[in-house]
């Protein structure tokens, strides 16, 4: 597998939709138009000091002319929104990727939809897609305060009153069994912090909704903290050739240590790059980005890891 390829955009348009949230319209310098997406798609933002990050598409997907992604400032993170906030501005260049999408806009006769602050992106662009269609759909959407509800504006113009809007401050919490009980033809997406991801889908459980039905989008894999790791063994099914993994190192890291060239960006379980397949072994799963159908042959070797031994198809 090879690494993505990087495009150098310019960044047309810079403003602060929220005081935490920088929102960026990036166009190419010299061609009309970008590689064409589909809604729940992101893009890789590669950062002046080479830390990469995904950012789901917020735009109209039907206008190839720009790319538009929000980035919510995480000044406990890790650095990179920091860096984006501090480098990014109209008329500096992005280096960003072709769009990927793992995060899929599913055929249904309804959708509802529940956001959670900065999670409102990736719907952002499927609420779009799907009034422009005139079709069936119901966004709630959870903030702290409308001050605080990023593309709050945006929403509002698409959805009208199809958008219902839970603001903490103002006593207003969403309760998660406000989705209801599962409708023939109904998709349920999720998109937002963790807690309120695990909320919503205990709640869509509990109400009837099938898993195949429930679709979450996370920004932060969920790990265990009491989780320890143990030892295990992969086998290359090219070649044969058995590597031993540590117990105080990742998959990933002994299979590049190996000469396995593999792609990866969050290397916390969430975008997806690193995903291959395996053949057999008993696999932990500790991803937030391959679903519950594919765990059977697919593996995320920056973060799961297995019991005694694994197979690869690499």
């Amino acid at each position: 597998m090879t690494a993505r390829v990087i495009m150098k955009l310019k960044v047309e348009a810079a403003r602060l939709a929220t005081p935490k949230v920088l929102h960026l319209r990036l166009v190419h310098p010299l061609k009309p138009e970008l590689p064409a997406w589909e809604p729940g798609a992101h893009v890789d933002l590669r950062l002046p000091d080479g830390k990469i990050r995904q950012y789901s598409l917020c735009g109209d997907p039907d206008d190839r002319s720009a790319y538009e992604i929000a980035i919510k400032r995480e000044d406990a993170g890790r650095g990179g929104s920091r860096g984006a906030h501090e480098t990014l501005s109209a008329g500096s260049v992005a280096h960003v990727s072709a769009p990927r999408n793992n995060f899929p806009l599913q055929q249904a006769d309804r959708h509802v939809f529940v956001v959670g602050g900065i999670g409102v992106t990736p719907v952002l662009a499927m609420a779009r897609r799907l009034a422009a269609q005139g079709a069936d759909f119901r966004v709630d959407f959870c903030a702290p305060s409308e001050h605080d509800a990023p593309l709050l504006p945006e929403l509002r113009a698409i959805c009208g009153e199809r958008l219902r809007l839970w603001l903490s401050s103002e006593g207003a919490r969403f309760d998660p069994r406000e989705i209801g009980p599962a409708r023939e033809g109904d998709q349920l997406y999720v998109c937002g912090p963790q807690r309120l991801l695990e909320a919503v889908r205990a709640a869509a459980v509990e109400l009837g909704w099938p898993e195949a039905r429930i679709h979450a989008e996370a920004f932060q894999a969920t790990l265990d903290e009491n989780f320890k790791p143990e030892p295990f063994d992969a086998t290359l099914a090219s070649t044969g050739e058995t590597l031993h993994v540590p117990a105080d190192r990742s998959l990933l890291d002994v299979l590049r240590e190996h000469g396995v060239t593999m792609p990866s960006s969050c290397e916390l379980g969430v975008c997806g790059s690193c995903v291959c397949g395996y053949r057999d072994g008993v696999v932990i799963h500790r991803d937030a980005v391959i679903s519950v159908t594919d765990r059977q042959n697919r593996i995320a070797p920056c973060v799961s890891r297995a019991r005694v031994a694994v197979t690869l198809d690499l």
